[in-house]
């Protein structure tokens, strides 16, 4: 390899060809090359090489260690405190069909740019090699990946969340079928933040299944085999016979029942996955990212990719998030981001606590009161403020949370941030609808991305931030992988949001009711109403379930108000649906049959009852 010995040393020199792959090889000497770090270190699945790497963080100063036995601490740059989506680029060619949504470059200019950016980006650094299996070891699902980066903040998120992948490269045997992620943090300030933000760059280079990022730190722009490998995941998929989607997977279980059901299920930013997927009694396989394939059963299996969870830690506390909130104030290894230290002690938003009104933060050195220069008041911890975890870590893990076969699918879950629209928990007709239920989710805008917050999005399959491939080919992808399979999952939709007189009409906790009536429903226990949207669930069902699991009880006027169809913002609903679709080349039939139904059943229902917010007794 043409690479100065000073930098790559013989003895990591010698890692690196033991994995006898010349495609491997090519591309560290390439961006070695062209990023001109001042040493290299390839780091294997030796636990020796893995705790270099978490010593290294603290070294560099990227995490401080706090107060609590193996929790660290790690500040991003103020701003970027989240994904850039401006920046966040499919490098295409001119062959290519791609969607109005889809942030695309061209591929030539794209690559030119980016490369002339990183050209030199990490002199006075230390560059890691790393090697990741994205899914369970030895496993159809699974694809293996090279990451080179100049950050132990990412290579250290990267051991918590993804399975180490050395020993599994070998089995490659040569072949360059993996995905590649180069990351440089770029120049950095005496904080250790990134300086160059306005040449912050993510490129997804799907033809070349690799991604190119440089000038950030933020997890959602550094880390690879995060978002960024769910773009090239799906590209791959979308051009297979499988699916790839940014869901959970959990495995539910009913008291006083030997039963352990699976469900996966899509859900935007912050509209509260990670929390469905923790809910206190279930098992959790993942939080975020699923493979999904056909069964030799003929049933739909998935996989999670990762092996940790980077969750929202806002509003997480002992009430709402039981679960997550004592994996997070115990010893274990742990990486906060962007919240508030006092003492060395975390503290952030939501919590159930008072919090200190000075210590340190995303901004620095920081006391209540505190403005930047555009006069935004600073928050004690930013609302995007995360952790980092094994899932292996938690009361909850599901056991075959490494299971190379993967588990089963009985349901699929798809929700959003809904204030005026849907019901809080309804099932598809069947699966074409389930995918249109998919495709037309909606959410409010968060501060998990930047931009501005509160504004109502189309978000199908919670993936549109994510897809490479035109929503037309997409959604038929869907279809035929349901088509594909023996026993299709059944379809449900959740909506937290539900407001009025702007108070919501759920507590956080009564997702336990929706997703307990859903796994009823998928063993065919409880009955439904048919209603021109889908099949919502019958109050006695629902009141039964609140007194077993919270010993409580649910009136039929609570019902009334969170289930009652609204059919006028349904109608509205449908109306932006079809604005944004009828945008698009190649949707399938399918869909637009789907939409037509809805809107008939909606106007016909609206001309019997004669008002606009229907009542489920209507429907009985």
């Amino acid at each position: 390899m043409n690479i100065d010995p000073s930098i790559l040393n013989k003895e990591n020199l010698e890692k690196l060809t033991r994995l006898k792959n010349i495609h491997a090889e090519k591309i560290v000497e390439e961006f070695i090359n062209l990023c001109k770090p001042e040493k290299v270190t390839v780091i294997t699945d030796a636990q020796e090489d893995i705790d270099y790497v978490r010593e290294l963080a603290i070294k560099s100063g990227e995490e401080r260690r706090l107060s609590m036995e193996g929790h660290t601490i790690h500040f991003d740059g103020y701003h970027d405190q989240a994904r850039d989506k401006d920046n966040t680029r499919i490098l295409v060619t001119p062959d290519m069909k791609t969607s109005e949504v889809i942030n695309t470059k061209d591929r030539d200019e794209g690559l030119k740019e980016v490369y002339e950016i990183m050209d030199g980006s990490m002199k006075g650094k230390e560059a890691l090699v790393r090697f990741f299996c994205l899914g369970p070891l030895n496993s159809r699902f699974s694809i293996s990946a090279l990451q080179i980066t100049d950050s132990s903040y990412v290579a250290h998120s990267e051991d918590l969340l993804y399975r180490t992948g050395y020993e599994q490269f070998k089995k490659l045997k040569g072949s360059d079928d993996f995905f590649c992620f180069i990351h440089s943090a770029g120049e950095l300030d005496v904080r250790g933040n990134t300086v160059n933000i306005d040449k912050r760059r993510i490129y997804i280079d799907v033809l070349g299944n690799r991604v190119l990022t440089v000038n950030n730190q933020y997890a959602g722009n550094s880390l690879g085999l995060k978002k960024l490998a769910l773009r090239l995941a799906i590209f791959k998929a979308n051009n297979e016979d499988w699916l790839t989607e940014h869901m959970f997977i959990m495995g539910t279980r009913p008291e006083g029942r030997d039963r352990i059901t699976y469900f996966t299920g899509a859900f935007p930013s912050a509209c509260g996955k990670t929390s469905t997927a923790m809910i206190p009694g279930q098992l959790i396989v993942g939080d975020d990212i699923a493979y999904l394939r056909t069964g030799d059963d003929g049933r739909a299996y998935t996989v999670n990719i990762e092996h940790g969870i980077f969750g929202i830690i806002e509003d997480v506390n002992p009430v709402d998030d039981p679960v997550i909130y004592k994996t997070l104030t115990t010893p274990r290894e742990l990486i906060f981001s962007n919240i508030l230290i006092n003492d060395s002690n975390p503290y952030w938003l939501g919590m159930g606590r008072e919090l200190p009104d000075e210590g340190d933060n995303y901004w620095g050195e920081w006391k209540k009161g505190d403005r930047d220069s555009s006069g935004k008041e600073i928050l004690p911890a930013h609302k995007n403020a995360r952790y980092t975890v094994r899932i292996s870590e938690l009361e909850n893990a599901d056991p075959r949370l490494n299971d190379p076969d993967g588990v089963p699918i009985s349901g699929i879950i798809y929700g959003g941030r809904d204030s005026d629209t849907s019901v809080p928990v309804y099932q598809s007709f069947d699966w074409d609808h389930g995918v249109f239920v998919g495709a037309t989710i909606e959410s409010e805008t968060t501060a998990a991305t930047l931009g501005a917050a509160g504004v109502r999005k189309l978000s199908p399959m919670a993936n549109l931030d994510f897809l490479v491939v035109p929503l037309g080919k997409y959604f038929t992808n869907h279809l035929k992988f349901g088509r594909s399979l023996a026993e299709t999952p059944r379809v449900f939709a959740t909506n937290y949001f539900l407001r009025e007189n702007d108070r919501f009409l759920n507590e956080k906790v009564d997702k336990k009711v929706w997703i307990m009536w859903m796994e009823g429903r998928v063993h065919n226990e409880y009955d439904a109403i048919r209603t021109p949207i889908g099949l919502i669930p019958k109050h006695e069902d629902l009141q039964n379930l609140f007194r077993s699991i919270f010993n409580r009880d649910y009136s039929y006027s609570d019902y009334e108000r969170q289930f009652s169809i609204r059919t006028g913002h349904f109608l509205e609903k449908l109306e932006r649906v079809e604005k944004i679709y009828r945008k698009e080349q190649d949707m399938p039939d399918e869909f637009w049959q789907c939409h037509k139904m809805l809107k008939e059943n909606l106007l016909a229902a609206r001309d019997r009852a004669g008002v606009e917010i229907i009542p489920p007794s209507f429907f009985e």
